[in-house]
């Protein structure tokens, strides 16, 4: 699976009600701060092997990272990449509200319920 791909399938939201098993504004807390969590991680194993590469060929000096200053191209991307980045993290969000929007959805509990009276 490519990196396109797994993005792609980031926001798929299954079928039902999302289960929580913690209060449901909780874990809509605890969901969005570990996906920052984990993309912050990411980007800081990059951005390490990337500086420690640069500086290995001679190609960056040191500090060189902390004086850039984007073109507007470079900052155009980099406000896209934000935007990009937001909706990622607050996908729960999004995803709860098309959950409130659409009708019928019932979570595998109510379902277990309703199985157990019938």
């Amino acid at each position: 699976m490519s990196f396109a791909d797994a993005l792609k399938d980031a926001g798929a939201k299954p079928a039902g009600k999302r289960p929580y098993f913690l209060d449901a504004q909780v874990e809509k807390v605890l969901a969005i701060t570990m996906s920052l969590a984990q993309e912050l991680a990411v980007a800081r194993q990059r951005n390490d092997t990337l500086e420690r590469l640069l500086k290995a060929k001679g190609i960056l000096a040191e500090g060189e990272v902390d004086t850039f200053v984007p073109d507007k191209a470079a900052a155009a991307e980099r406000q896209m990449w934000n935007q990009e980045f937001i909706a990622r993290i607050l996908r729960i969000v999004q995803q709860e509200n098309e959950a409130a929007a659409a009708s019928g959805d019932v979570a595998s509990g109510e379902m277990a319920d309703e199985l157990a009276e019938g």
